[in-house]
């Protein structure tokens, strides 16, 4: 990370939507993700200049994503094209049979940094549950095998819902004896095929917390999560006192969320502040992204706290956490409502 570091001007992470095309079907996708492609995604040349606007506005993290990136034929081309501007760009493919060993060789070979790989459950039955396809649980362990074997750099991704929440010990079971640098923990939005019946409680959601802390003191490698800022707070809340020096003095913890050091770009070219909350600042064919991203009202109000409202306004944490924007949005059609998993009450509250 470069010191002095400013999310109003420039996002840690950007994401790029390469298509909705997938031959998965999981459950709880947010695309909504079919098996053919949008004749209306971008195309070669515009997804050039996308990557030329991406490179502008120079994040530490770029990453292709999906659908499955691996359904575009142009996917080595376009990884090549970000890697020879030094952007460093990740992927996240699915696990389908096109996700072969000589695909991935080809991959590291135009250049990708790191592969992201989920895993939704320590078991085949479970996981290829949450995938919708047969087989998906034994693809992913062998995709997972074969980045070791080429050294490619390899994180693992993990939905979280009620369907998995409980399972989590079990998973990491799974996965700690492989060389991975994250572990990286999705907690479920209800948007796309995701329902709301399958949503964590926010008391699951705090329990879930505590035991990620625990097994984050004991792995050789990142956790974090998406969708789940809250899990800042509960981390600086248990740190001990000699770790603590607010939270801008916290190695590995920064304040992102949509918007806010995040923004996501849609297989069409929309900009939006994540992929969970699909509401558009501007289109990348008709403006330039680091504009959006700097200037958009979209993006300038998600980043102002003073906007928040409900606990998560008098919430001390508010700067660092903020909530989900996008679960506060799907679930109350307001963007800056309390998030409604956080069973947190701000010092201003209990003092009432």
């Amino acid at each position: 990370m470069r010191p002095n570091f400013n999310l109003n001007r420039t996002p840690l992470v950007v994401i790029w939507e390469t298509t909705r095309a997938c031959d998965l079907a999981c459950f709880h996708c947010r695309a909504s993700a079919q098996p053919c492609r949008d004749p209306l995604e971008l195309s070669t040349a515009e997804a050039k200049k996308l990557l030329d606007d991406i490179a502008e506005l120079d994040p530490p993290i770029f990453v292709f994503t999906g659908g499955d990136p691996l359904k575009r034929p142009d996917i080595y081309e376009l990884v090549h094209y970000a890697a020879m501007k030094q952007m460093h760009p990740a992927m996240t493919p699915s696990a389908t049979p096109l996700l072969t060993r000589d695909a991935l060789l080809e991959l590291k070979r135009a250049g990708l940094h790191r592969l992201a790989l989920s895993l939704d459950g320590p078991t085949a039955e479970l996981h290829d549950k949450f995938r919708g396809v047969p087989g998906s649980f034994a693809k992913t362990l062998q995709a997972l095998a074969w980045c070791s074997a080429i050294g490619l750099p390899v994180q693992i991704n993990t939905a979280v819902s009620k369907r998995n929440i409980g399972e989590l010990e079990k998973i990491l079971a799974v996965i700690r004896d492989f060389k991975i640098a994250m572990w990286s923990l999705f907690f479920m939005v209800p948007i796309g095929r995701a329902e709301l019946a399958d949503l964590p409680e926010p008391e699951q959601f705090e329990d879930a917390f505590a035991r990620l802390f625990e097994m984050s003191r004991n792995v050789p490698f990142k956790v974090k999560t998406t969708e789940a800022p809250h899990y800042r707070r509960y981390v600086l809340q248990h740190r001990s006192n000699s770790e603590y020096a607010g939270f801008n003095g916290v190695p590995g913890i920064l304040p992102v969320n949509e918007a806010k050091g995040f923004v996501f770009i849609s297989h069409t070219g929309e900009v939006q502040p994540s992929g969970f909350l699909p509401i558009s600042a501007g289109n990348i064919l008709h403006q330039n992204l680091t504009d959006i991203y700097r200037e958009s009202k979209l993006f300038c109000d998600l980043r102002n706290s003073d906007n928040l409202e409900g606990k998560c306004r008098l919430c001390e944490f508010r700067d660092i956490c903020g909530g989900s924007r996008a679960r506060a949005y799907a679930m109350t059609g307001n963007l800056f409502a309390a998030d409604p998993c956080c069973v947190y009450q701000p010092r201003q509250m209990q003092a009432v």
